[in-house]
């Protein structure tokens, strides 16, 4: 399997959930987040990072911001810099400039979107081995992709946009990318047509929200209750390590959404 830089890393920030966390955006309410079982899941997913060799960086909780814990969305992290957020939800404006100064202690190139009308957050951005998939939804708009693109430009990995599926919060809601060739995706998006150029694995009937995982280095790391979709990702070869997502779900969260994961350029 590849070693590929879109799939294995040094680092990974993750934030503590806050107990404002209750009152995080959710797309449907389907009950209110328990603070300490969120806590429990995320302290084991932070074990499943550091497993795999990683140095794994805890930020304090910041209670001024609900959602904070979804680091993911606040900045996108290649090799050669990282880019400032944008995000298109009002209340999560603030979590960018949080994490600004930490990506700075790490990396000597760090690119900001600043456009007015420009929206964007990490959870519509794939990074595979060969571009950079940017899907538009209701967190991310047309300027902000445009935007990205400029920033990038220089750090030769196009930008492709593509669409993200109706009702779907993100990108990588449906989506997760498990070598820099295969994707993990829902059939819904796969049907789009987005990763024609890739290998795929559907999710299994039913299991749409198994769709949020991350490859870090050597494993698979999914949320727990979807043995259809861990049987496939197994017998396509890969190392599955399950982590609790109930309450994460609860705020339309998953896998990705709980960490930056990145190796900075030296």
């Amino acid at each position: 399997m590849s070693t590929d830089a879109s799939t294995h890393f040094t680092h990974a920030i993750t934030r503590r959930p806050a107990p404002s966390i209750t009152a995080g955006l959710r797309a449907v309410d389907i009950g209110t987040p328990d603070l300490a079982l969120m806590q429990a899941h995320h302290a084991a997913y932070i074990t499943a990072l550091r497993a795999t060799g990683a140095t794994v960086i805890e930020l304090d909780a910041l209670d001024a911001y609900p959602d904070s814990v979804f680091v993911e969305d606040t900045a996108l992290c290649l090799p050669q810099g990282a880019v400032i957020m944008r995000p298109g939800a009002p209340s999560r404006l603030g979590e960018a400039a949080e994490m600004a100064p930490h990506l700075a202690a790490l990396y000597a190139d760090i690119r900001r979107i600043e456009g007015a009308t420009s929206f964007i957050e990490g959870g519509d951005i794939l990074v595979t081995g060969t571009e950079i998939l940017v899907g538009r939804s209701a967190r991310t708009n047309a300027d902000g992709i445009a935007e990205l693109t400029r920033l990038v430009a220089s750090w030769g990995k196009p930008v492709r946009e593509v669409h993200t599926p109706p009702g779907v919060l993100h990108f990588k809601t449906d989506c997760s990318l498990l070598d820099a060739k295969t994707v993990l995706s829902t059939p819904r998006l796969a049907d789009s047509g987005c990763f024609d150029d890739y290998f795929v694995v559907h999710t299994a009937p039913g299991e749409e929200a198994a769709a949020n995982a991350i490859r870090f280095n050597h494993v698979v790391i999914m949320a727990a209750g979807f043995p259809g979709t861990r049987a496939a990702v197994e017998r396509a070869g890969y190392r599955v390590v399950e982590i609790g997502n109930s309450e994460c779900a609860k705020l339309d969260g998953g896998m990705s959404c709980l960490s930056l994961r990145f190796t900075p350029a030296k």
